[in-house]
């Protein structure tokens, strides 16, 4: 087999979910590609990984200093939901059922793979909360038991503010899943039907 061929395949062996049957066939696909097109993939996954920044708000993907969600004068500014991850917002965008702003936490505490409260941008979070004019934190963390130990934390952090309304989503989400194998549906449910924290 050809070496250029082999160094394609161990690249795209190394994206999760794809094995090396996998890596092959996109191989393949991209050298029956015409070489333009190529150039403009390799050009925008270059530019993607060297320009795209965090949100200083939220922590969202975004272009600019400000992501969009946070820029919109139009989302419901009043109401922060918390995720792992920037794929959750995604998942939840996708069910235009909700209409305040997020923050993405960068993960969860998970002792086992080094990852402590100090890890996640919790502190952030609570800037936010401090600078006022935030009531509602709704908190849709996945229901691991990493998962589970964030929510815990959070809950105990966010309960120095008196006024502040803490809500979790609805587990209508199976324990275990993540939101990014949920159905919009689902999460769609599991945010009308979100319930206080006590």
């Amino acid at each position: 087999m050809s070496r250029l061929l082999q160094d394609v395949v161990g690249e795209f062996s190394k994206l999760p979910g794809v094995g090396r049957r996998t890596a092959l066939r996109l191989a393949m696909h991209l050298l029956r590609m015409d070489r333009e097109s190529v150039a403009e993939m390799t050009q925008s996954i270059d530019r993607f990984r060297n320009e795209v920044k965090y949100c200083t708000r939220c922590n969202n993907l975004s272009d600019e200093e400000v992501c969009p969600i946070c820029a919109d004068p139009e989302r419901d500014h009043t109401t922060i939901c918390v995720v792992e991850q920037v794929v959750d917002v995604l998942s939840i965008e996708n069910t235009h059922q909700y209409r305040g702003l997020y923050h993405v936490l960068g993960g969860v505490i998970s002792p086992m793979q080094g990852i402590s409260p100090s890890d996640l941008k919790i502190d952030l979070l609570c800037e936010r909360i401090e600078a006022g004019g935030v009531r509602e934190v709704i908190l849709a963390i996945s229901t691991s038991v990493e998962g589970e130990t964030t929510l815990f934390y959070l809950m105990n952090r966010l309960r120095h503010y008196p006024d502040l309304k803490i809500t979790a989503i609805a587990r209508g989400i199976g324990f275990g899943d993540e939101l990014e194998y949920v159905d919009e549906l689902t999460i769609a449910q599991a945010l009308r039907n979100r319930r206080e924290i006590e």
